[in-house]
């Protein structure tokens, strides 16, 4: 992929419909080793160091945990702005507009669960659907259609604005290395 950028909303894609989402398929991510002297992403983002959570008073939260859960959060925001995204979310739009966050809570916790793993954590879990299931309507209802590159595209432009509304720049070599981690899915999740 030209754009480095891109590959951060790929991730996102992928997640963005395990909402609270079981199965016992394994679509395994595949995290790449660091070697002994360099950081897995996830470390680089804060790794395991407690931190009060802003969100839940009293409450520690990983440091790394808490910079992907920001930088979720943020995203699904600008992809429920997105009008090209909107249809392939109707259900959780549809729930959010009448008030209820629930699915947008199972969403970011899946979703900060996803990345957390997939970038290296060694102490949080993805338990979600696979990639290919959780993108194909007929196996998840929440999914409104099967994703095609222009979509997916859509999406890793919105995950870089996610990250840049929590000051990461899209300058930043992080970026880079989620995005060429993320780019190892696209087959998975365009299905169209």
């Amino acid at each position: 992929m030209k754009n480095p950028f891109k590959v951060m909303l790929v991730l996102l894609a992928v997640s963005i419909s395990f909402a609270s989402c079981k199965d016992d398929d394994d679509d395994t991510v595949v995290t790449p080793t660091p070697t002994p002297t360099e950081k897995s992403i996830y470390e680089k983002l804060g790794g395991t160091e407690m931190v009060e959570d802003p969100n839940n008073a009293g409450v520690m939260i990983e440091k790394g945990k808490l910079t992907l859960r920001s930088v979720v959060d943020s995203t699904i925001f600008v992809i429920a702005g997105d009008t090209l995204l909107q249809p392939y979310f109707t259900t959780l739009l549809g729930e959010v507009g009448q008030g209820d966050l629930s699915g947008f809570t199972a969403l970011s916790m899946s979703l900060t669960n996803f990345f957390s793993a997939a970038t290296g954590s060694k102490t949080i879990t993805y338990n979600g659907r696979n990639m290919t299931d959780a993108h194909d309507p007929a196996k998840y209802s929440r999914m409104a259609q099967k994703a095609d590159d222009a979509a997916m595209d859509a999406f890793i432009a919105d995950v870089v604005t996610g990250a840049g509304q929590n000051g990461v720049p899209p300058t930043d070599p992080i970026i880079g290395e989620i995005g060429a981690l993320l780019e190892t899915l696209r087959p998975q999740v365009v299905q169209r």
